[in-house]
């Protein structure tokens, strides 16, 4: 990995003014979209930060890094092993699973 110190001294405050775009817009649309729709009252700028800390708190957490984990955008790691597995692994495999949790199949 490259640790830039360069990259790192521009990257607190790019999140910083992440944070107050973001929460500009959480502001805006709150009171000119829901306060027309819904029986809301109207929010101030540090409310708005405080409903969109709130919300990445309850529904993402503060993880980085791409959806779905694992490295790079493939989704988790075991999702690369299998598809670079041959028919021939991935049947071994199947047998030794279905073996250690005792899977029978079908018992018609």
């Amino acid at each position: 990995m490259n640790h830039n110190p360069r990259r790192r001294f521009f990257f607190l405050p790019f999140l910083l003014i992440a944070l107050l775009a973001t929460s500009a817009a959480v502001f805006w649309l709150w009171n000119n979209v829901l306060v027309a729709v819904v029986a809301v009252k109207p929010v101030g700028y540090w409310q708005a930060m405080g409903l969109l800390v709130l919300a990445r708190l309850l529904f993402g957490g503060f993880r980085f890094g791409p959806p779905g984990g694992g490295p790079g955008f493939g989704g988790p790691p075991w999702r690369q092993k299998w598809q670079s597995m041959s028919a021939e692994e991935r049947e071994k495999f199947k047998a030794e699973w279905r073996r250690r949790h005792g899977y029978k199949g079908n018992t018609d």
